[in-house]
């Protein structure tokens, strides 16, 4: 994890939110040797008109990794912050999900051409099968497309999403490619050590969605604690304990502050004790629905 994406930051703003310019964000190298920023942002549930503000303070703040979503219905204001932010493509990583009502091989191939439309892209960097769906039996066929614009150099990788180890299995048997990402709900209290356990086999990296549990997590005391010695927040002890496992995390917020405090993570390390004592918070506290049940 020495490798660090590159980036440019405006010195000005950055000394406005406490970052320092030289602040760089590890990769980890997907299954495809592509390098993915382990640190990127997310904009789940943020509305469009806000989007493109969000974007623009975490791209100022240092961030080069952003994560959308088609039912996001926000993909278009994260082009916009691209666009105006004079940040070279090839600097940035950007991750978009397919929708279940597109799953189908040919209704996939046209949603990942309406996704670079509404962003205003020409490729992107990883391309994700949001939910499996698994009743319907329609994933297969979904990362079959998927398979074809990864072979035709449309998109650098592809993964899945909310993908529990037997549908994780299904795409490795009927599959040509491995998924290259599982991005999956993880954070202390619901830590999917099954599903990371399966990813880890097949040489899948694991991102973790909701890694703060929407802050349900943050008043623990051994949390609350760890970060009263390292002189950091409950948010950035959480974000440390995931990347110290070698995972992908992708906090929000729209808070410029919070923004730039969530990327500040790179300066402290956890003991093997305090990373056991954040191990010990499980207790199956899922905050969205199960993968199994899950029908959009």
């Amino acid at each position: 994890m020495t490798t660090t994406f590159p980036f440019r930051q405006n010195d000005k703003r950055a000394r406005e939110m406490n970052v320092t310019p030289t602040t760089a964000v590890p990769t980890v190298t997907l299954n495809n040797g592509i390098e993915m920023p382990q640190l990127g942002f997310g904009v789940f549930q943020v509305p469009d008109a806000e989007t493109t503000a969000a974007v623009a303070a975490a791209l100022e703040a240092g961030y080069r990794s952003i994560d959308t979503a088609a039912v996001y219905g926000n993909e278009a204001g994260v082009g916009r912050a691209i666009a105006e932010s004079g940040i070279a493509r090839d600097d940035l990583f950007v991750t978009s999900k397919v929708w279940i009502s597109d799953h189908g091989y040919d209704a996939t191939l046209r949603a990942y051409d309406a996704a670079l439309e509404r962003m205003g892209l020409d490729r992107l960097d990883l391309y994700l099968i949001h939910w499996p769906t698994p009743d319907a039996g329609t994933y297969p066929e979904t990362w079959r497309a998927l398979e074809r614009l990864h072979a035709d150099g449309r998109v650098r990788a592809i993964g899945v999403s909310n993908f529990e180890p037997a549908h994780l299995e299904r795409i490795v048997t009927e599959g040509s490619i491995v998924p290259a990402v599982n991005q999956v709900e993880l954070h202390p209290a619901l830590q999917n050590r099954a599903v990371i356990a399966a990813n880890d086999a097949h040489g899948v990296v694991t991102e973790a969605w909701s890694p703060l549990a929407q802050g349900a997590v943050l008043g623990e005391r051994s949390i609350v604690e760890i970060a009263e010695r390292h002189g950091k927040t409950p948010a950035q002890v959480v974000l440390r304990w995931h990347l110290q496992q070698g995972r992908v995390v992708i906090p929000k917020s729209v808070t410029p502050a919070r923004i730039a405090e969530n990327l500040d993570v790179f300066d402290f390390a956890l003991s093997a004790d305090e990373l056991a004592a954040v191990d010990g918070l499980e207790r199956d506290g899922r905050t969205g629905p199960h993968p199994d049940a899950f029908h959009g």
